[in-house]
C-alpha cells in the first residue's frame, strides 16, 4: 500500500515536537494496525471541529453519523458535517490506487486526515480513530469530564486478509434481531467482515421460507431441550423455539452492509436435517426411525435423501435465500452427514450404481456438486466444511476448514480457496479457562493464547498455495450458551485474536498484544461486554509424575504480573511463594495461586488438588 501523504502532514512531522516509538498504551489498537509513527501531542476535538467528507456520498455520510452517534452520547456533543472548510477537522479524503478496505490516518494540529481506498477503507480509520479516543467513546451514558483528545500520529493500515469472518448458530438456541444487531456491531468494532449465520440444523429451522411454511410453523419449535451434556438423560420438559422472519432477516442483512460487514447464511445439507425432514419427511430416505427435532446435541442419522423431489426442494428454498441474501457466497454446510441410511436405501444404492460412483463419499460429492451447479447458475458459489472434500470437492468451491488444518491445505493444493476454522484453535464454545471452574462447554480448553499465536496459513503451503487460504473464522456453536450474556462471555476476549489474526501482519507480539488487551478491556467495559476474565487468573496444571506426586506448572496471560502461591490451603498474599518455575506436588497439597501486580491480587485465588 502506498498512499499519498499530503503537504500538510509533511509539515506536520517536520515541526512536530519530536518523534517517538507507538505507546502501547496511548494506542492499544486491536486489530494491530500494519504501521504506526506516535508522535508528542494531540488534537482536542471539540464542538468546534467539522467533519470534511463529500457529501454526496452516502456511505461517507453514514460514517459520519456514526461517529456523530459516540460524540453525542458519550461527548454531548456532535460535529457539523460540511464538504469544505479551512478550520481544523476530520477530513475523509478518496485516494485512488490504494489497496482495498485500506485507510492512512494521520493525526496532527490541523486535526485528523483520513485518507481511504473505498468506502470499508473510510470506515476502518473511523474504527481506529475511535480507538484513539478515550475509552469512554464507546459508552452509552454521558462521560463528563473527559479530555477527547486524538494523539498526534500516522497510522498506514491494510487487512491481511479479504475474508474476516465470525460465526453465530442461531439453531442450537435462538437469538432475536436485536442482539444479532448488537453482536455485528461488536464485529464491526474489530473490523470483522463476514457474519457466517448458521440458520438450520437438527434443533430448528431459523429462517422463514414462505414456499414451505411448515418449516417454521412446526421446525423451528423443538419439544424440550436436554439439560447439561448432550449424553444426559434429562430434558427441560419445555418447547423451545424462534425464527427470522424474511423482513427481520432484510433488515439484518441492510443493517450489516452499513457496516461494511457481509451476512453469509448457512442452509445445512445432506446431513443436519431433522428439523427440515420432521416438517417433509418425504425428503428422507424413511429408513430411520424418528424424523422429529433433535432434543440433545451431536450428529443423527436423518439426512436427506439424494432423489429429485430433495433436490426440488432445497432448490426452492435457495431461490427465496438468494433474495435475502446479496452475498455472492452461500454456506451449504456438507459436514457430518452419517451415511447410514444410504447404504439401505435402494434408491441411493442404484444411483450410485447407474452414475458409476464408488461409494457413499462419492454419492456425497454427487450431491454437493448437483446443488453447486445449481446455485452457480444463479451467479453465486458456495462454501462448505471440510466433509465436501470426501469423494472429489465441486469444482468451484470454497472449503471452510473445521476439523484442523489439513481441510484448507488439501483445498488450496487443488487451487480452491480456503477458510480457516480449525476446531483446536477457532471454536469459540471450548473452555477458555480452567475446566473446573467453568461451566460446561463443548470441547477442550482453548486459551487466547493459543488462539493468538494460531498461524492461520500452514507452512507446509507453497508460496504459489499459499494465496489460496483467504481468511479466518471464530465460530460460536451455541449448545451450552442459552443466553446473550453466555455468547459474550465464550468470546470474548478470544475473538479479538482471532480479528488480529485476520487483520493484522503475520507476525505475532503476544506481550504486545496482551498490553493492548489490557487498554481495550476498558472498551469492553464501556460496551457492556460480560467477557472472560480469565486473562488475570493463574491456570494451575497438573502433570502425571508418578502414582503418588504430580509436577504443577502456572500459567497467566496478563502482563508485568507475578503469581504468588501456597500448598497448605491457605490464601496466597504478596509474602507467600513466587513460582518461578514447576514444582512437584503430593495427594496431600493444595496449591493455590494468584496474580499480583504491585504487590496487589489483579484477578481471582485459584485451586487445584491432585485427584
Amino acid at each position: 500500500m502506498k498512499p499519498k501523504t499530503t503537504t500538510l502532514f509533511i509539515l506536520f512531522a517536520l515541526t512536530a515536537c519530536g518523534r517517538q516509538p507507538a505507546d502501547e498504551q496511548s494506542l492499544a489498537i486491536i486489530p494491530q494496525p500494519q504501521h504506526i509513527e506516535q508522535y508528542e501531542g494531540s488534537f482536542a476535538l471539540t464542538d468546534r471541529c467539522p467533519i470534511v467528507a463529500d457529501t454526496a456520498d452516502a456511505d461517507l455520510m453514514r460514517i459520519a453519523g456514526f461517529l456523530n452517534r459516540h460524540l453525542r452520547t458519550a461527548a454531548g456533543f456532535e460535529l457539523t458535517v460540511t464538504a469544505e472548510s479551512d478550520a481544523p477537522a476530520i477530513r475523509f479524503v478518496q485516494s485512488p490506487g490504494m489497496e482495498p478496505e485500506s485507510y492512512l490516518l494521520q493525526s496532527g494540529p490541523q486535526g485528523v486526515r483520513v485518507e481511504y481506498s473505498d468506502p470499508a477503507g473510510a470506515f476502518y480509520g473511523f474504527q481506529t480513530l475511535l480507538q484513539m479516543l478515550p475509552v469512554g467513546i464507546y459508552a452509552d451514558t454521558r462521560q463528563r469530564g473527559t479530555d477527547w483528545s486524538v494523539p498526534y500520529a500516522r497510522i498506514e493500515d491494510a487487512p491481511r486478509f479479504a475474508y474476516r469472518g465470525m460465526h453465530l448458530d442461531v439453531c442450537s438456541h435462538f437469538f432475536g434481531p436485536e442482539y444479532l444487531k448488537r453482536y455485528i456491531d461488536l464485529m464491526a468494532v474489530h473490523k470483522v467482515n463476514r457474519f457466517h449465520w448458521h440458520l438450520t440444523d437438527d434443533q430448528g429451522w431459523r429462517i422463514e421460507i414462505k414456499r414451505y411454511p411448515l418449516l417454521t410453523e412446526k421446525g423451528s419449535v423443538r419439544p424440550e431441550t436436554v439439560i447439561g451434556s448432550y449424553a444426559s438423560k434429562f430434558f427441560d420438559g419445555k418447547p423451545y423455539g424462534g425464527f427470522y422472519t424474511q423482513e427481520e432477516i432484510r433488515e439484518i442483512v441492510r443493517y450489516a452492509a452499513e457496516r461494511f460487514i457481509t451476512v453469509i447464511p448457512e442452509i445445512e445439507m445432506p446431513g443436519h436435517a431433522r428439523a427440515a425432514l420432521a416438517c417433509y419427511p418425504e425428503l428422507s430416505c424413511g429408513l430411520e426411525e424418528n424424523y422429529e427435532l433433535a432434543t440433545t446435541w451431536g450428529v443423527f442419522r436423518q439426512v436427506y435423501c439424494p432423489k429429485e423431489e430433495t433436490f426440488r426442494f432445497l432448490e426452492n428454498v435457495l431461490e427465496e435465500v438468494f433474495e435475502l441474501f446479496p452475498s455472492t457466497v452461500v454456506h451449504i454446510g456438507g459436514d457430518e452427514c452419517p451415511k447410514h441410511s444410504w447404504k439401505r436405501c435402494p434408491h441411493c444404492q442404484s444411483l450410485i450404481h447407474q452414475l458409476g460412483l464408488k461409494d457413499e463419499f462419492e454419492l456425497q460429492s454427487y450431491f454437493i456438486r448437483r446443488m453447486e451447479r445449481f446455485v452457480n447458475s444463479r451467479g453465486r458459489e458456495i462454501i462448505g466444511w471440510d466433509e465436501i472434500l470426501q469423494g472429489g470437492l465441486a469444482p468451484n468451491a470454497k472449503v471452510m476448514s473445521w476439523l484442523g488444518e489439513e481441510g484448507g491445505i488439501e483445498a488450496a493444493r487443488q487451487r480452491h480457496e480456503a477458510v480457516m476454522a480449525p476446531h483446536s484453535r477457532y471454536y469459540l464454545d471450548y473452555y477458555q479457562a480452567d475446566p473446573e471452574t467453568e461451566a460446561i462447554c463443548m470441547g477442550d480448553l482453548v486459551t487466547l493464547r493459543t488462539m493468538y499465536e494460531y498461524n492461520p496459513v500452514p507452512d507446509v503451503l507453497t508460496e504459489t498455495e499459499k494465496p489460496y487460504i483467504i481468511g479466518v473464522e471464530g465460530c460460536v456453536w451455541t449448545e451450552y450458551m442459552p443466553d446473550p450474556a453466555r455468547v459474550e462471555y465464550m468470546a470474548w476476549p478470544r475473538m479479538t485474536a482471532i480479528a488480529e489474526s485476520g487483520w493484522s501482519s503475520a507476525n505475532k507480539d503476544w506481550e504486545g498484544f496482551t498490553r493492548r488487551l489490557e487498554h481495550h478491556f476498558g472498551r469492553l467495559d464501556a460496551l457492556r461486554v460480560g467477557y472472560c476474565r480469565a486473562f488475570y487468573n493463574p491456570l494451575i496444571t497438573l502433570h502425571k509424575d508418578s502414582a503418588y506426586t504430580r509436577v504443577a506448572t502456572i500459567e497467566i496471560d496478563a502482563p508485568d504480573t507475578e503469581i504468588r502461591y501456597t500448598l497448605d490451603g491457605s490464601e496466597p498474599t504478596a509474602m507467600s511463594t513466587l513460582y518461578t518455575q514447576p514444582f512437584v506436588v503430593n495427594r496431600s497439597q493444595e496449591i493455590r495461586a494468584v496474580a499480583l501486580r504491585n504487590g496487589r491480587p489483579v484477578g481471582a485465588v485459584m485451586s487445584k488438588k491432585m485427584n
